[in-house]
């Protein structure tokens, strides 16, 4: 039943109750005294509600700025969204299960949702990681136009069907920085033997130009980076890496992320779970997932500039541009590394061709849009004070 219809109904009962109970009140004045009191009115039938709890777990560390106060913002919405009905109850990463088993959790129902980045599950599938993000591929604009309207939902369900999990675009954190460095980076050369914290198809293109790829969850970046566990490490951008401190252990900053340009973040429940909602709770799932997706990335392009400025002007970190002789050759990694989880099963395939074709046309739109647009903003003229 829907709360509208509820509200509603209850309403008119009780305006059914009392208004025969004001006409039993008028039958008991004009009755003789010894006449038998009329019989009461029975009481209204109660109206229960199925009252339900789920389990989120996530890949971070509970309230961590943007990625665990989006997951704890996405339950919360579920929960007021449905009126309690279902309360999305949060655990972070390490909690009930370790930050990286979260995915197998909800696979074999340990617990019922998850809220993380699907390209930490490639050792599953490496098609996960076109759900995320992949080196130079979709902008989080293109990435919403592609799942929503191009096809990627659907190939997302078929493959996350196989693993038990029912996939939803849940937050996205925009283009990255390209990571922390404990020495410059000049040449590709300097990439050769470099130890750096990078996940996901990224990872793969580090290694193929000399590199070594390490997965770490978030909260064992900072340590290793301290202790020489690692030499340089990626995370997400100004607003997240402030809060985790890397400016007090390296100063070389560098940017873009060539390995991702809009990263998804994902809600994935257990199929068991999503089958057993109402039409009308599935609904509130979807679109709560939908608009925390949207919410986040506003959060981070709203926090990362002043963020930027406080690492640069209050701790000294350099700001550094890759140079475009190693964002090309990156790309041309980056090409091999695509082309090879292509081949590696049908699916992967047919995944790749359907994001390959959306990638050109989305590349011609937002030359024309937004690029275009950015470029002519930053134009020498009279605007303002």
């Amino acid at each position: 039943m829907k709360r509208r219809d509820f509200v509603k109904g209850a309403a008119l009962a009780a305006g059914a109750v009392a208004l025969a109970a004001c006409g039993q009140k008028e039958e008991q004045a004009a009755a003789p005294k010894d006449a038998a009191p009329a019989p009461a009115m029975p009481p209204a039938p109660a109206i229960s509600k199925q009252m339900r709890e789920l389990k989120m777990v996530t890949t971070w560390p509970k309230g961590f700025p943007g990625l665990g106060t989006g997951a704890q913002r996405l339950a919360d919405s579920i929960t007021a969204m449905t009126d309690g009905r279902i309360t999305v109850k949060l655990f972070g990463g390490g909690e009930l299960v370790p930050a990286l088993e979260s995915f197998d959790a909800v696979s074999n129902g340990t617990a019922d949702m998850y809220h993380g980045a699907d390209y930490y599950w490639q050792g599953k599938s490496k098609a996960f990681n076109f759900f995320t993000a992949v080196p130079f591929g979709l902008t989080a604009n293109e990435m919403d136009a592609w799942l929503y309207y191009g096809g990627g939902q659907e190939l997302w369900d078929e493959l996350s069907a196989g693993f038990n999990v029912k996939p939803f675009a849940a937050g996205n954190t925009g283009v990255q920085m390209g990571g922390w460095f404990n020495k410059e980076m000049n040449t590709v050369e300097d990439y050769k033997g470099l130890k750096m914290r990078m996940p996901g198809l990224g990872g793969e293109v580090l290694r193929q130009i000399g590199g070594q790829s390490i997965t770490l969850p978030g909260g064992e970046i900072f340590p290793s980076l301290q202790s020489g566990a690692i030499d340089a490490t990626e995370w997400v951008g100004p607003w997240n890496d402030l809060a985790m401190g890397f400016y007090k252990v390296t100063k070389y900053y560098y940017y873009p992320g060539f390995h991702e340009p809009g990263s998804t973040l994902s809600c994935g429940v257990n199929a068991g779970v999503w089958n057993s909602l109402s039409a009308e709770d599935k609904a509130v799932v979807q679109f709560a997932c939908a608009a925390e997706n949207n919410r986040m990335f506003g959060e981070f392009n709203a926090k990362n500039g002043d963020s930027l400025d406080t690492l640069i002007n209050e701790h000294g970190v350099q700001l550094r541009r890759q140079s475009d002789d190693i964002l090309k050759a990156i790309g041309d990694a980056s090409g091999d590394v695509m082309a090879a989880v292509a081949a590696s099963d049908p699916l992967s395939q047919k995944i790749y061709d359907n994001f390959l074709s959306f990638r050109k046309k989305a590349m011609g739109w937002t030359s024309l849009s937004e690029t275009a647009y950015t470029a002519a903003r930053a134009l020498d003229y009279k605007y303002g004070a």
